[in-house]
C-alpha cells in the first residue's frame, strides 16, 4: 500500500535553491513511490505578507516553480491552502485540543518573535496547530521535513494522539518524519552560518530559480569563500566551502565525500567556475519552463483550481466526521 505523502511551502516571496535542494527536487522523486499532496501554505504566509498583490503574485509563482521543477498535478495534488476551508475547520478542532505549554515550547515562535513577543501575531504563535491540520486533514503517513521542521511535525504527532485519545482511537495516523538527502540545509552564500532565505535582505544571499544564468555565474563568484589553499568540508571552521561543496554535490547528485577528494586540491576561483556551470546547466530548464507558466497565469489558476477540488474530495469528508467524533449537531 502506497503512503500519503504531504508538504507545503510558503508564498512569501520566489523560490530559491535552497527550497530546490532541500525540498523540491525530493518532492518530484517521491511521486514515484507515493500518493503526494502539495500544498501553497498562504495562510501561513499570512503571519509576515500583509501585501495582497505580493501574496497573489508570489502564489502564482510558487506553483509556477513547483510546476517547472517537476511536480505534475496529474499524478500530484497541487493546490492552495486557503482554497480548501477544512484547514482552518479543523485547527479550530485541534486548538481546542492542544495544551498551551506544547505550543510555548515551540523554538520557531521564539526564533521569529524575537523580543518583540508581546506584538507577534497569535497566528503566528498556533502556526504549529495549523500546520497538524494541514497534514492530519489528509490522513498523511509522512512528511518530508528539514531540521528545523521536526519539532513541529513531533507537535502534530502529539496532537493527532491527543485527538485520538478524546474522540477516536487510532482516528488519525502518527505522521512519520522522511529526512532525504545531503543538502536538507543549503546556507546563504554571503555567511555559511546562516540558511538560505527568502528573508535575507541581500538578493546576494541566495540564488532564486528566477535568476538568469549571468545573474547565477555573478552569485556564484562574489559568494564568500576563505583563503585557505583547496577546498573541503569542514562544518566549523569553514562554513562556506562545506556548503558550496554541498551545493555541487546535490546538483551533481553524487556523494559530498566524492565531489570533497575531487576538488579538495583546487582552488577557489576554479570551483566557484565550475558550480557556476553546474548550476545554470540544472536551473535554466526550470527557469525557461518557469517564465513560461508565469506567462500564462490562467493555465496555473486552472491547475490550482482543479487541485484544490481534489483536495477538498479528500479533506472534507475527513472533517465531516471529525465534527461527528466531538458532537457537533448535524444537520
Amino acid at each position: 500500500m502506497r503512503g500519503l505523502v504531504f508538504s507545503g511551502i510558503q508564498p512569501t516571496s520566489g523560490i530559491h535553491l535552497g527550497n530546490y535542494l532541500g525540498a523540491i527536487r525530493h518532492w518530484v522523486r517521491l511521486q514515484d513511490d507515493f500518493d503526494c499532496i502539495y500544498c501553497i501554505v498562504d495562510q501561513h504566509a499570512l503571519t509576515t505578507v500583509h501585501d495582497p498583490a505580493a501574496m497573489r503574485a508570489n502564489t502564482r509563482e510558487v506553483a509556477a516553480a513547483l510546476l517547472a521543477c517537476g511536480i505534475d498535478p496529474k499524478r500530484s495534488i497541487l493546490f492552495v491552502q486557503s482554497h480548501v476551508p477544512a484547514h482552518a475547520q479543523l485547527a479550530w478542532v485541534f486548538n481546542c485540543v492542544t495544551p498551551l505549554g506544547w505550543l510555548n515550547r515551540m523554538t520557531q515562535f521564539k526564533e521569529k518573535a524575537g523580543k518583540d513577543r508581546e506584538n507577534a501575531p497569535v497566528g503566528l504563535y498556533a502556526y504549529p496547530v495549523l500546520q497538524a491540520a494541514d497534514i492530519l486533514a489528509y490522513k498523511a503517513t509522512h512528511v518530508p521535513v528539514g531540521e528545523d521542521q521536526k519539532q513541529h511535525l513531533e507537535l502534530a504527532r502529539d496532537i493527532a494522539a491527543s485527538f485520538n485519545r478524546r474522540f477516536a482511537e487510532g482516528f488519525f495516523p502518527l505522521p512519520e518524519p522522511m529526512i532525504l538527502g545531503e543538502a536538507t540545509r543549503v546556507m546563504s552564500l554571503r555567511d555559511g552560518t546562516k540558511k538560505m532565505s527568502k528573508s535575507d535582505p541581500s538578493d546576494q544571499s541566495r540564488i532564486n530559480l528566477t535568476d538568469d544564468a549571468e545573474t547565477i555565474a555573478t552569485k556564484i563568484r562574489r559568494a564568500k569563500s576563505d583563503s585557505i589553499e583547496g577546498i573541503w568540508v569542514d562544518e566549523k571552521n569553514r562554513p562556506e566551502a562545506t556548503n558550496l561543496l554541498t551545493i555541487y554535490a546535490a546538483l551533481a547528485d553524487r556523494p559530498r565525500a566524492e565531489v570533497e577528494e575531487e576538488f579538495r586540491n583546487t582552488l577557489f576561483s576554479t570551483f566557484k567556475t565550475k558550480l557556476a556551470e553546474l548550476c545554470i546547466e540544472k536551473l535554466a530548464p526550470i527557469n525557461a519552463e518557469m517564465r513560461g507558466l508565469l506567462a500564462n497565469p490562467g493555465h496555473i489558476d486552472q491547475v490550482l483550481a482543479e487541485g484544490a477540488a481534489r483536495a477538498r474530495a479528500i479533506a472534507e469528508p475527513i472533517l465531516a466526521e471529525v465534527y461527528d467524533r466531538v458532537g457537533f449537531l448535524r444537520l
